[in-house]
C-alpha cells in the first residue's frame, strides 16, 4: 500500500517519429556512405586504375536530394560569420590549413589572427604576385582548381566528368534574346548549341574546373569579354566533387548555379558559378542585386538580369585576370564559348590548375 504509483507515457508517444526526421537521418547516412565510396574511389585513382563509371538512380538522386543542404548551407553561412575569440583563432585555423593543404604564404596576410571569422578567411585574398595572369594566352583559369574536363561541346551535350554528361540547354536555360547579345539570328531550325555559334567556322568549347576547399576561392575574368546577362537558377546544393560529379548525370543542372553570358572578340562566351553544399553564397562583385540560396524558390525557377540598358548599351567590360566574384568554400566554374576550330586547350584531365595559367589559345 505504501507504494507509489508509476505514471508512464505510451510507447508510441516516446518513440514517435516524424517522417521529416526519418527522411533526414535517412538521407544523411546514405550521403555519408557516398563519401566514402568517394574516398574509395579517389584512392583506385590515385592508384592508376581507371573506375568504371555508375550512375545513381532516381531513388538515389532523391534521397539525397531529401537532405536539407541549402539550409545546412545556410547555418554554416552564419556559423562562419561567428567572431572567433583572438587567441581561438589560430587552433582552428591551422586545423583547416593542415585538413586541405592551404598555403598561407601565399596570402595577402599571413598572420591567422587577422581573420575575425571563418569567412574571411575562406575569402582571404592573395599577394599580387602569388598569381601572374598569363598574357601569351587567349583563354586563361579564372580560379584556382583542378580540371575535371574539357573540350568541344558535341551533340549538345557537355561531359562534367569523363562519361558522364547533362544537357547543354537544361544547364543555360533557354537562348536569350539575340538582340541584347548582339547576336546574329540563327535559323529556328539549328540545334540550341548551332544557335549559340554565332560565327561561320567556329565550334563550341567547354571547361569544367573544381575548386577544393583549401583553394583560393574568389574567381577572376578568363579573358576579354562583355557581360551581357545574368541568369540565376535556385536549385539543390549538392556537393560538386569528383566522385560525386561521377555519380550523378546532369549534378550541374541540379545544383543552384550563377550563369553569366555575354560575347568576346570569338563570339559567344559565358562563364557559370555552379553552387554546392556550404557553399549557399555566390557573390558577383558588381551585380548587387543577385541574392543566392533564398530559403524560398520555385523548382525549375529562374530569373534573368540584364546588364544592357539606354543607359549602359555596352553592358559589363571586363579585363583579362580582373576580380569578378567568390565562393564561400569551394565548387565549381564552368566555362562554354564560341572560338574558332583552331582553338588548342593546353590542359590534362584531372590536373591542378591556378588562376592566371593558361587554359588554351588559337
Amino acid at each position: 500500500t505504501d507504494r507509489k504509483k508509476l505514471h508512464t507515457a505510451p510507447v508510441g508517444q516516446v518513440f514517435r517519429l516524424r517522417p521529416f526526421h526519418v527522411l533526414v537521418a535517412t538521407g544523411g547516412g546514405y550521403a555519408g556512405y557516398r563519401k566514402y565510396e568517394d574516398y574509395k574511389l579517389e584512392q583506385l585513382e590515385k592508384r592508376g586504375i581507371e573506375v568504371p563509371v555508375k550512375l545513381a538512380s532516381e531513388w538515389e538522386v532523391a534521397l539525397y536530394k531529401s537532405v536539407p543542404t541549402r539550409l545546412l548551407s545556410r547555418a554554416w553561412g552564419r556559423l562562419n560569420q561567428v567572431e572567433l575569440p583572438t587567441w581561438l583563432r589560430k587552433p582552428i585555423y591551422s586545423l583547416y590549413i593542415w585538413t586541405f593543404g592551404v598555403n598561407m604564404k601565399e596570402a595577402a596576410v599571413e598572420d591567422l589572427h587577422h581573420y575575425r571569422n571563418l569567412s574571411e578567411f575562406f575569402r582571404r585574398k592573395l599577394k599580387p604576385q602569388a598569381r601572374p595572369v598569363c598574357c601569351l594566352h587567349s583563354v586563361i583559369s579564372p580560379s584556382d582548381g583542378k580540371i575535371l574536363n574539357f573540350g568541344q561541346v558535341k551533340n549538345c551535350e557537355v561531359e562534367q566528368v569523363k562519361g558522364v554528361t547533362y544537357s547543354l540547354e537544361s544547364f543555360l536555360g533557354p537562348r536569350i534574346c539575340t538582340e541584347e547579345l548582339h547576336f546574329s539570328q540563327a535559323p529556328p531550325g539549328n540545334s540550341f548549341q548551332q544557335q549559340l555559334v554565332t560565327k561561320e567556322g567556329n565550334e563550341l568549347y567547354h571547361c569544367v574546373i573544381y575548386l577544393a576547399p583549401g583553394d583560393y576561392h574568389c574567381f577572376h575574368s578568363p579573358t576579354d569579354w562583355r557581360v551581357s546577362h545574368r541568369r540565376h537558377f535556385p536549385g539543390s546544393l549538392m556537393s560538386v566533387n569528383p566522385g560525386v560529379a561521377r555519380w550523378i548525370k546532369e549534378l550541374f543542372c541540379h545544383n543552384e548555379r550563377v550563369v553569366l553570358t555575354g560575347d568576346w572578340k570569338h563570339g559567344f562566351f559565358s562563364l557559370t558559378a555552379v553552387g554546392a553544399t556550404n557553399v549557399g553564397s555566390i557573390r558577383i562583385y558588381f551585380d548587387q542585386d543577385l541574392h543566392t540560396n533564398s530559403p524560398r524558390y520555385s523548382k525549375g525557377s529562374y530569373n534573368d538580369f540584364s546588364f544592357i540598358s539606354n543607359n549602359n548599351k555596352e553592358g559589363i567590360p571586363m579585363r583579362k585576370g580582373e576580380h569578378l566574384g567568390e565562393f564561400n568554400l569551394g565548387s565549381t566554374i564552368v566555362l562554354i564559348f564560341e572560338a574558332p576550330k583552331d582553338f588548342k586547350f593546353h590542359l590534362k584531365a584531372g590536373q591542378k590548375i591556378r588562376f592566371g595559367e593558361a587554359l588554351g589559345s588559337l
